[in-house]
């Protein structure tokens, strides 16, 4: 009799909300008006994550908290076009919470403004619903990010004290706000701004090398971690090891936003279905890839094209 490998499935908790990004058709001058267009779609930081860790094989349930508005029901429609469950609640006297980004005509961000007030105020009532613990007892694996204000992230990993944890650090600053979670914490994926960040809240310094930001984050707990520094190779680390894994070099960017949402979906997918953290990390290298030459928020692959990049990204390489 064939057997059947078992589907893993991400509880996730998290930003789920409108991205607009507008890209400059013109060189960027700070303080004058430049040419471009504008995109709007479906983002957020947990949400881009678990629809590529979808992609990559995985079962999905989302609760995020949104408004009764137009904007809202397109959060839902795109979670049901994806085949992810909706355990989110809804306001309907509040707006739907938005991100919108202005990128040069290289794909970088120059400025970006978050309207999330709605996840400050309700997310620490929401770690309260009986769903929550319902939601972690079937799930393999809790993936949320620092849309959570402290007090819900507190409150969200103590109730998941028996299942793996991934975080997303989200930006510089709300990646502060994981500072007193970290423990609890299989994988935080954050870039060397936001890791800069989160050291300074627990009073370590990073220093000037790479390695020297991990040996900073264990030292404030963290005992795996993934930071991501835009071409430059990313490392990935644990509590005895550092790897590094060398992205390639892109033949276009369109947008580079969801580069770091694709990689943590990616590797999480990866290292529920038993794969180690280097070899799973040159996964979300893969799908960071995939994700900075197309403009949605998240790339669509399907799993020959993902191989086929995947063929692209050196082994991973122990750091000394």
């Amino acid at each position: 009799m064939a057997s059947t490998l078992r589907v893993p499935h991400i509880f996730a908790v998290g930003g789920a909300h409108i991205d607009r990004r507008g890209r400059m058709t013109a060189e960027f001058v700070a303080g004058a008006s430049i040419p471009g267009t504008m995109r709007e779609d479906v983002g957020g930081g947990t949400f881009n994550a678990l629809r590529t860790a979808v992609r990559r094989g995985a079962r999905g349930t989302l609760m995020s908290v949104r408004g009764g508005d137009g904007a809202g029901m397109r959060v839902a429609e795109t979670m049901a076009a994806e085949g992810i469950a909706d355990a989110s609640a809804i306001f309907l006297d509040r707006a739907t919470p938005s991100y919108t980004a202005l990128l040069d005509r290289d794909g970088d961000v120059v400025a970006a403004l978050a309207d999330m007030d709605l996840y400050d105020t309700a997310f620490p009532k929401q770690m309260r619903r009986a769903k929550i613990r319902a939601e972690l007892l079937d799930a393999d694996a809790l993936l949320t990010d620092a849309n959570l204000p402290d007090a819900a992230l507190e409150r969200l990993t103590t109730a998941a004290a028996n299942t793996p944890v991934f975080a997303i650090a989200i930006s510089p600053a709300k990646a502060v706000r994981l500072a007193g979670v970290l423990p609890k914490l299989s994988c935080l994926f954050m870039n060397r701004r936001e890791a800069a960040a989160l050291l300074a809240r627990a009073g370590e310094a990073g220093g000037d090398e790479a390695v020297q930001f991990v040996a900073a984050l264990r030292r404030a707990g963290l005992g795996r971690g993934v930071i991501s520094e835009g071409e430059r190779a990313v490392l990935a680390f644990d509590q005895s090891k550092v790897w590094r894994v060398v992205p390639p070099k892109p033949r276009h960017i369109a947008d580079v936003t969801g580069a770091g949402d694709a990689l943590a979906g990616a590797s999480v997918a990866a290292l529920l279905k038993g794969m180690a953290l280097p070899e799973a990390v040159r996964e979300g290298v893969a799908a960071a890839h995939l994700a900075i030459g197309v403009e949605t928020a998240v790339p669509a692959f399907d799993d020959k094209a993902f191989e086929s990049t995947l063929t692209l990204v050196p082994a991973p390489t122990e750091v000394a």
